[in-house]
């Protein structure tokens, strides 16, 4: 296990607060294109997939997956894109709609806050927000670089006719900031009917096992972490994990090579001190949770985000009066049992 000391400003720089997130406007070639103008993109953990340099990585640390996120108000539309890793969405405000195909006209799944959606890569996904208010997608993509999006072919024409250009290599240009193509550079171009027919969307009933309400996740009481007030919950897993959870409920077809769990502690609750082999990024959808080491501690409020060093000693407790619900991106498709405190010193 870790032999480095974490002292409580390390740890500090390892928590992103909700209300620290720094979006960009600008972030794809659609960023003008009516209904698509107000969202706001975030990379959490980097490097991310934004088109313009100006976007802020908050920890751009490698972890073997991305952790994004996306702030969109009621109406606004996030266009038909491709990606060539995994994507996957936890709902943590509003009501969404993930709407497919390159026209977005093959389907869609409607979803809201605690629920769970996964979308297969090579295949054109939209999103938009359903109801009033401003709605917040808390977003994993694949692998550390997880590569650029494809973007549907109508998106190119409403993004020449607002003056955005993108270069081959994912680089967006803004004309109307008076930015020109470099010389000898190469436009990127719509995808040919070719691509097109490479990037067909599943049947609907394929991509409906691909999504979970809150309502259906459910704790496995063959967790390490269950105990009291305590459950550990599947969400994604392609396999079987060695911790002694299976995998699903929502297996790919393709590769996710991380696990999505979800947490749930009652009032008082403890999970004790234990350490663990692989990546773990903690976000707290609802309620406090304070996390706990031997050099410190922090209290995480809903929407904040944490990466824990692997194999640091820590714990988890909920000092508050509601339930505290977090969900954990375990860097690996079968992530290994826990190691705790307790059974190492009886060693």
């Amino acid at each position: 296990m870790t032999q480095k000391t974490w002292t409580q400003a390390d740890m500090e720089k390892r928590l992103v607060r909700y209300a620290d997130l720094k979006g960009l406007r600008n972030a794809f070639i659609d960023a003008r294109t009516p209904g698509s103008d107000r969202k706001e993109n975030f990379t959490i953990i980097g490097p991310g997939v934004s088109e313009n340099p100006a976007q802020v990585v908050h920890i751009p640390e490698a972890h073997g997956f991305n952790v994004g996120a996306a702030r969109q108000p009621f109406g606004c539309t996030n266009s038909q894109h491709s990606h060539l890793t995994a994507e996957t969405f936890v709902v943590h405000t509003g009501k969404w709609r993930f709407v497919f195909g390159p026209d977005k006209d093959e389907g869609y799944i409607d979803v809201e806050p605690g629920d769970v959606a996964t979308v297969p890569t090579h295949m054109f996904r939209g999103f938009e927000k359903l109801d009033e208010g401003t709605g917040f997608l808390f977003v994993v993509l694949g692998h550390d670089d997880p590569g650029k999006v494809v973007w549907a072919p109508s998106v190119f024409k409403m993004a020449e006719d607002y003056g955005l250009k993108l270069l081959k290599g994912g680089k967006l240009v803004d004309t109307t900031l008076g930015e020109t193509v470099p010389e000898g550079a190469e436009l990127e171009q719509p995808p040919s009917a070719e691509v097109l027919k490479a990037l067909a969307t599943p049947p609907l009933e394929e991509l409906a096992k691909y999504a979970i309400k809150a309502s259906d996740i459910k704790g496995d009481p063959n967790s390490p972490l269950a105990g009291e007030g305590v459950e550990e919950a599947a969400v994604i897993g392609d396999v079987d994990g060695q911790d002694g959870i299976k995998a699903g409920p929502i297996i790919g077809h393709w590769k996710h090579d991380f696990t999505l769990r979800r947490l749930k502690l009652e009032t008082g609750a403890v999970i004790p001190a234990h350490a663990r082999a692989e990546q773990e990024v903690i976000f707290v959808q609802s309620g406090t949770l304070e996390f706990t080491w031997d050099g410190g501690s922090l209290v995480l409020g809903a929407g904040d985000t944490l990466t824990v060093p692997v194999g640091l000693m820590h714990g988890f407790r909920n000092p508050a009066s509601a339930d505290a619900i977090a969900f954990v991106i375990r860097g690996a498709a079968a992530p290994a049992a826990p190691v705790f405190a307790a059974a190492q010193a009886a060693e």
